[in-house]
């Protein structure tokens, strides 16, 4: 496989010309938002960042980044926050942080030592976040100025996997390939328990959260296809079902009888994916969670494995499932996992 480096630059909008005053010695610059533990670590020789990628048979991230900026933030929380896109950035690429105003050694495509600040400067980045995707020899082959949504993102992703700046460009190739932008809304159901309720104090049923968020494709799916089928539907009715959007600050009442933001439960929970389908017993305890693209079998099962209880006495999920399956085969439902 080709091997090259993307390169991301972030800031706040249009980058000013003078970087955020200077904090007291062990301070967090305020706006600071936490990279992804999966980030690579790196000596910001790029270089060095080049040829370990290419070993690897991956590309290079190099991201730039600038505290407070909101599409820096959007960036790691909406995009890297849906399990495709967080795959394909892990499996093509080196993810490296480089902060726009910061003052660390980077030693550059010609071997020249500078600060982080005057590398950034001699790209010329100035709207934020800026992807420069390199190539082995550090060739720009796509430069994106500005945050894009995860369909056009994941885009990017798979133009800078294999293209080196050449036909087709970017824009003809977005064209060709079309790719669907998520609804951005949230896919409330009237049956679902409203936003507010006390999580503490409810029925005897079990609780199925769904965490998600509003720029999110596969949360499209999960509602306008697979939790519409009679099988879903069906499952689902076992359930008290609660939709929350992930990085809200709106307060929620745990099924534990603490009051938080959503985004705060989210953070405890470590939820990481969108969506995430997370199951607590009739007590409150947590039983079981999906985090992961599944398709309608695998969602109903999870539900099944659930409601009936069978957590409880079979550990093994992908067992159950088998199980499943072949039960339904044996009554003459044919089962397409894929479908």
């Amino acid at each position: 496989m080709l091997a090259a480096v993307m390169v991301i630059f972030m800031s706040s909008a249009m980058a000013e010309e003078k970087p955020p005053a200077a904090l007291d010695s062990g301070l967090v610059n305020p706006g600071y938002v936490e990279k992804p533990d999966w980030f690579a670590s790196s000596f910001l020789d790029i270089r060095e960042d080049l040829a370990e990628a290419a070993r690897a048979g991956k590309r290079v991230l190099l991201y730039f980044y600038q505290d407070g900026c909101p599409y820096c933030k959007k960036l790691l929380d909406t995009n890297f926050a849906l399990q495709e896109t967080e795959a394909k950035t892990r499996k093509h690429y080196d993810v490296v942080a480089i902060n726009m105003w910061g003052d660390r050694e980077v030693t550059g495509f010609d071997g020249e030592e500078t600060s982080e600040k005057e590398f950034a400067k001699s790209l010329r980045v100035m709207f934020t976040p800026t992807l420069l995707f390199l190539n082995e020899q550090g060739k720009v082959t796509l430069r994106v100025n500005g945050y894009y949504a995860p369909h056009k993102f994941n885009a990017a992703l798979d133009y800078g996997i294999s293209h080196n700046g050449s036909a087709p460009t970017f824009r003809e190739y977005l064209a060709a390939a079309s790719p669907a932008a998520a609804s951005g809304i949230l896919h409330h159901d009237p049956a679902y328990l409203a936003a507010d309720s006390a999580l503490d104090a409810r029925g005897g049923k079990p609780l199925l959260v769904l965490f998600e968020q509003k720029d999110c494709a596969p949360c499209d799916e999960l509602h306008l296809d697979i939790l519409r089928r009679p099988g879903s539907r069906e499952q689902q009715e076992r359930f008290d079902v609660i939709l929350l959007d992930m990085w809200s600050q709106d307060p929620v009442k745990r099924p534990d009888g603490k009051t938080s933001s959503v985004a705060q439960w989210a953070r405890e929970l470590n939820v990481q994916y969108a969506p995430s389908l997370v199951f607590f017993d009739a007590q409150g305890a947590e039983v079981f969670r999906t985090e992961a693209y599944l398709k309608s079998f695998h969602i109903q099962s999870s539900m099944d494995y659930v409601a009936s209880g069978a957590y409880l006495k079979q550990p093994s999920f992908q067992r159950f499932i088998a199980a499943r399956a072949d039960a339904l085969e044996a009554q003459g439902v044919h089962v397409d996992i894929m479908d």
